[in-house]
């Protein structure tokens, strides 16, 4: 339900947020790629393909939503003046008037699978949060999205394979529709943001918990927070649901802890290190502290959120400044939402 974003908000006319700008994934020290006795590096590169089955995903979803659409057969050309691109059929898209994402109208988008506060609790349509993820609205934002998702993504799935980029992929991305939806009941919100801002997320947890592999630490720490400060801000525009950010990239951020964590480089290398050098852990304390810490404000976060949600709590009644963390009044603009 959010406005703008990605999971992006869509009332009556609104669009969800673009998703955050791309993003370069900082290498680490190069003593971490020493090869081995049998000439293999010592940090395997996975060949990345989810990603981009993830892009071709959400593109043939965006044709199906299209054409579900049909806007010379459905739109009301009197009222709202013609469809745009019209020599395309019914791939053409709503006057934009009342989408100038040059996409679908927003009663196709909740039809298909949006996010909103009153099907998702009233109706118990938990499918939901995660439909919402693979919707967009509009070829802008989808464009926008699955940029940043090419190159965020496949540069951390050739560092951690399928299974755990993946799995960071759609738990940030639920984790966005649950909080968005805690808080933005009035529209309705489609779109990847959250599990675009879930991969931000866990990139710097992993900065963090794998710090001791990194070359240019502090340089690489400092760019990381400045991009996702940004995104942040620019969340708090009118019309961009903030909300599905900060979820995803809450949820990144502590998956980062979990899913991506690396063996010290002492005991990758142990074979070729003296012995006094030689680590007697995979893992260092701080590393197990972090991963321990993560697990437990995972599952109760969840659990509260998903609690809450199907008690039909609003979240903006528990603390009523939050609506500021997805917009922010001025003299310029106002906010639809509480």
């Amino acid at each position: 339900m959010g406005n703008g974003g990605d999971v992006e908000s869509w009332g009556s006319s609104s669009n969800k947020n673009r998703g955050p700008p791309t993003a370069t994934y900082y290498a680490p020290s190069s003593q971490q790629y020493h090869n081995t006795t049998d000439g293999s590096s010592s940090d395997k590169q996975w060949t990345s393909w989810l990603v981009p089955m993830i892009v071709v995903a959400n593109v043939a979803m965006f044709f199906v939503v299209m054409i579900v659409n049909d806007c010379p057969k459905n739109h009301n050309s009197d009222l709202q003046g013609d469809c745009v691109a019209k020599f395309l059929g019914r791939l053409s898209f709503q006057p934009l008037k009342e989408n100038p994402l040059f996409g679908p109208s927003s009663s196709t988008l909740e039809k298909l699978g949006a996010l909103e506060w009153n099907k998702v609790v009233d109706d118990h349509q938990a499918w939901r949060l995660v439909s919402c993820i693979f919707l967009h609205a509009g070829v802008v934002h989808l464009l926008a999205n699955m940029l940043s998702l090419v190159f965020i993504g496949i540069r951390l799935e050739q560092q951690f394979g399928f299974v755990r980029v993946g799995m960071l992929y759609m738990l940030a991305g639920i984790g966005g529709s649950i909080l968005s939806a805690l808080f933005i009941t009035n529209n309705i919100s489609v779109g990847a943001s959250g599990a675009l801002f879930g991969l931000l997320g866990a990139m710097l947890s992993e900065l963090l918990t794998n710090w001791t592999i990194y070359a240019n630490k502090a340089a690489a720490l400092f760019t990381l927070v400045i991009i996702i400060l940004v995104n942040l801000a620019v969340g708090m525009l009118p019309h961009v649901d903030n909300f599905a950010h900060i979820g995803g990239f809450l949820t990144g951020f502590l998956l980062g802890f979990v899913l991506l964590i690396r063996p010290q480089f002492s005991w990758q290398e142990r074979n070729h290190l003296p012995v006094d050098a030689r680590s007697k852990s995979k893992y260092t304390v701080h590393q197990y502290v972090f991963w321990l810490l993560a697990v437990i404000l995972l599952v109760v976060g969840f659990t509260v959120g998903v609690v809450m949600l199907f008690k039909g709590e609003n979240g903006n009644k528990h603390c009523s400044w939050c609506h500021y963390l997805s917009c922010v009044p001025t003299s310029r603009w106002r906010c639809d939402n509480p």
